[in-house]
Parts: structure tokens; C-alpha cells; sequence
């Protein structure tokens, strides 16, 4: 009641108290803000089916070029920009070409928006930021996305041919643009609009014959991430939230899975590969499919090759920052640029890996790489205790504190690690049993004389 008293100081002398009273026009404006719904971060953004984002600030401020398309938008958050239109006309012109087809199956232009009718607003919750699109210009936006996607994993796919002189074909540099822009985490629609489309655009001959969806997005993929064709078709039928989450999910191994918490003790980061090899700890190429395969025996940490270039870096940069914004999400990718930046810390560490078939380096010089690496963790949050290499980093510690790795390390370090170490080592030992002979030789000539 105090804080409502305001004494006018003209009327100090006649002790003249006025109310201060609350301004009509200041109540309406805080009840319309309290009462509008949040447009940059929306109401279902915590929820599990919320699964497109836009990138935290402090990601973006270290790693901002591998979260932006450069030539395509897929979904509302680029949607519209004047450095996309180039692709944005030849979306119409592949919902022209696959509408061509499909009308000999009678599925025309108003089967597409009446099949995504219902699905429109299951689509808007995927999005953590709100839409200013209303519902038919969002409809429009998801079938000409999605039949543009879908269409160029057909003629790629060698599905459907591609048309005399097609520009996108003669133009050799956008293919590398797509795979990238494809895979970024702000620029996708969710997977279920493109499962329904493709099903609805299927042909007679493929629906016998051809390729599943799944194995389309793997064979699109398959130029910048090769993998047996094996591999491939084990992950065909496999389904995720989005371009992104698919792939990623394809690369995470079913027999390693998240623990509890409880499962372990307390869990540590390890040391960086120059500390590990002078406890005796090395690192070999492992022959696992995925790159997250990761293993530790004897001694040994077993990591597969993984190629770094432009497109893995980008698509391990929107993996971590889809798993940072995903609550549901597992955390893999995240833990294992947890361990790379744990293992490497100056460029002879990058040196080291890249000698031993780990790493094989198409991104820059070692010190570049090493930047990526080191980039690649900073800002992320991880519960370390709860990861899929938890038990891996308790059994490599526990191995780096054993005093007597630890010294024979040393020893072989010290003595072993070149060849003229080993040959001066060797020229001592040889040197020692010389003069361990003669004194014995002497001995026994003063012990018993001939």
C-alpha cells in the first residue's frame, strides 16, 4: 500500500496525499503479451514431436556457415530468401515433371494437397519456431518441398530418367551443394510428408520393383558417405524425424545403447593421445561399419575410419546441434565429438590418427582439423555418465592410472620408440653381458685355476 502513496511535494506544507493509479493503457498491453502465444521459441518446442530447429546462437557464432543452405531452402526457415530462388524455380518445374507422370495413375495436383491437408498441422508442431504461414501456404510450401526432394532422389537414384540438358545436371558443382544442404538441421520437413508423398506418387512398376524410400535417401547419401551395399539395405526400412535424423540414425550402432546413469561410476574425460601413448594405450583402425563403433581391449582403442571433409563436418555439426535441441533424442553423435575432442589437442595428435588409418584428411592441413575438432565440442552439454562410450572412458582411464602400465610404457618409450634408441638400448644390453662374462670368466679363473 506504501508503494501506491506518492506525496506531491507543492502540497508537502498541506499534507496533500495522492494514489497513484495503474494506466489502463499499460494493463493492456502486458495482458496482450502474457496472453500471445511465443512465435520465436513456440509452445511445442518441448515436446517430443518438435524436432526441427533453429541452431542456438552459440553454436552459430563458431560454426554459422555449415548451418545455412546455400542454394535450396527445405521448409519455412529459409523459405523466400533472394540467394535461393535459382532452385526455388526448378522445384516447379520437378512437381511438373512428376505431376506429368502421375496422371497416368490419375493422382493429380489436388490428390497432393488433399493427402497433406491432415498432416499440415501434425507438421507445424515439428517446427520449434512459429509459422507465419498460414495453412494453405504451408500446404503449398510442404508438397512443393517434399515432391522436389523426392523427385530428385528418383533421378538420381536412376528411378526416372532426367531430362534432355537438364541444368541441374550440367551444373556438376550443384550436386555437392545439395547433399549439404540437404542434411542441414534449419532446412528440413519432416519425414512423414515425405513418406506420404512418395507413396502417393509411386508407379506401378516401382511399387514391384523399385527402391523404398529409405534406400533412396541412403543411395542419395551414399556418393559423400560410402558405405557396402550391404549396410545400405540392412538400413532401408529404417525411419527418423527428418532427412537429417535418418541418416544420423543410420550410423548408430543397435548394440550400443545409451546406459542409466546409475549403471557405472562417475565418469571422466580421458587424456589426449599424446598422454594415452605414454601410459601404453595406442589406437588402430577398427573394422566396424560406423565410425561410432568404438571399442577399447588390452590396451588398444579400435576407432573406424571416419573421412573428414566438407560434407562430414557439416553433417557432424548439425548432428551435435540436433541432439543439443532434441531432448528425446540419443546423444551419440554428441559423444563422440566429445571424444575426439578429448583425443586431440595439437596437430600432432591429428598427425598420429591420420597415420594410423583413422582419420583420413580431405578437409585441410592438421591444424585446421584439429580447430574443427575442438570447435566441434565447445558450447555442448553432455552427460557424460549416461553416453554410449561411458564404460569405454571408465576402462581407458582405469587403464591410463595403472602405475605399472604406466612405468612399462615409459620404459618402451624411452628405449623403444626409435630406431637408434632401440640400437643404443641394444648396444648397452649387449655392452652390460660383455662385461657380466669377463667378470664371471674372472672370477672363475682366480676360483678354480687350470
Amino acid at each position: 500500500m506504501g508503494d501506491n502513496l506518492i506525496i506531491d511535494e507543492n502540497d508537502r506544507d498541506h499534507h496533500s496525499i495522492k494514489i497513484w493509479e495503474v494506466n489502463e493503457d499499460l494493463l493492456a498491453r502486458m495482458q496482450q503479451k502474457i496472453s500471445a502465444a511465443p512465435q520465436i521459441l513456440s509452445a511445442s518446442a518441448g515436446q517430443s514431436s518438435c524436432c526441427i530447429f533453429r541452431v542456438p546462437k552459440s553454436l552459430n557464432d563458431i560454426n554459422g556457415q555449415h548451418y545455412q543452405p546455400h542454394i535450396v531452402s527445405i521448409g519455412p526457415y529459409h523459405h523466400g530468401k533472394p540467394q535461393l530462388a535459382m532452385i526455388e524455380e526448378q522445384k516447379w518445374r520437378f512437381l511438373g515433371t512428376l505431376l506429368n507422370r502421375t496422371k497416368n495413375n490419375g493422382v493429380d495436383l489436388e490428390d497432393y494437397l488433399r493427402a497433406i491437408h491432415p498432416l499440415a498441422a501434425k507438421a507445424r508442431e515439428c517446427y520449434s519456431e512459429g509459422i507465419k504461414f498460414n495453412t494453405d501456404e504451408f500446404i503449398e510450401m510442404l508438397v512443393l518441398d517434399g515432391c522436389f526432394i523426392i523427385e530428385l532422389f528418383r533421378k538420381l537414384g536412376g528411378v526416372v530418367q532426367f531430362e534432355h540438358d537438364d541444368p541441374l545436371i550440367s551444373m556438376s558443382w550443384v550436386y555437392s551443394f545439395f547433399l549439404r544442404d540437404l542434411i542441414r538441421l534449419e532446412n528440413q520437413i519432416p519425414f512423414f510428408i515425405l513418406r506420404c508423398l512418395f507413396d502417393l506418387t509411386l508407379m506401378s512398376d516401382e511399387e514391384k520393383t523399385g527402391p523404398s524410400l529409405g534406400r533412396l535417401t541412403l543411395n542419395f547419401f551414399d556418393n559423400a558417405l560410402p558405405r557396402p551395399d550391404a549396410v545400405l539395405a540392412k538400413h532401408s526400412r529404417l525411419e527418423g524425424k527428418h532427412l537429417l535424423d535418418f541418416l544420423r540414425s543410420s550410423f548408430i550402432p543397435q548394440e550400443q545403447c545409451e546406459p542409466k546413469p546409475d549403471g557405472f561410476p562417475k565418469t571422466h574425460v580421458i587424456q589426449c593421445i599424446s598422454y594415452l601413448r605414454r601410459a601404453g594405450i595406442d589406437l588402430k583402425p577398427g573394422k566396424e561399419d560406423s565410425f561410432l563403433a568404438i571399442k577399447f581391449n588390452r590396451g588398444v582403442i579400435e576407432m573406424p575410419t571416419i573421412a573428414l571433409d566438407d560434407f562430414m563436418s557439416s553433417f557432424l555439426l548439425n548432428c551435435v546441434a540436433y541432439e543439443q535441441c532434441h531432448g528425446g533424442s540419443s546423444k551419440h553423435m554428441t559423444t563422440y565429438a566429445t571424444l575426439l575432442d578429448c583425443l586431440i589437442n595439437t596437430s600432432k595428435d591429428v598427425q598420429f590418427l591420420c597415420d594410423r588409418n583413422i582419420i583420413e584428411n580431405y578437409f585441410g592441413t592438421d591444424a585446421e582439423i584439429t580447430k574443427f575438432i575442438n570447435n566441434l565440442g565447445k558450447d555442448v552439454t553432455l552427460d557424460i555418465d549416461s553416453c554410449y562410450l561411458s564404460r569405454l572412458f571408465n576402462e581407458v582411464n582405469e587403464y591410463y592410472h595403472n602405475n605399472w602400465h604406466v612405468q612399462w610404457a615409459s620404459f618402451k618409450y624411452t628405449y623403444f620408440n626409435t630406431p637408434w634408441s632401440f640400437i643404443s638400448a641394444l648396444a648397452a644390453f649387449v655392452l652390460l653381458v660383455l662385461t657380466v662374462l669377463q667378470t664371471l670368466y674372472t672370477i672363475l679363473g682366480y676360483v678354480a685355476p687350470k
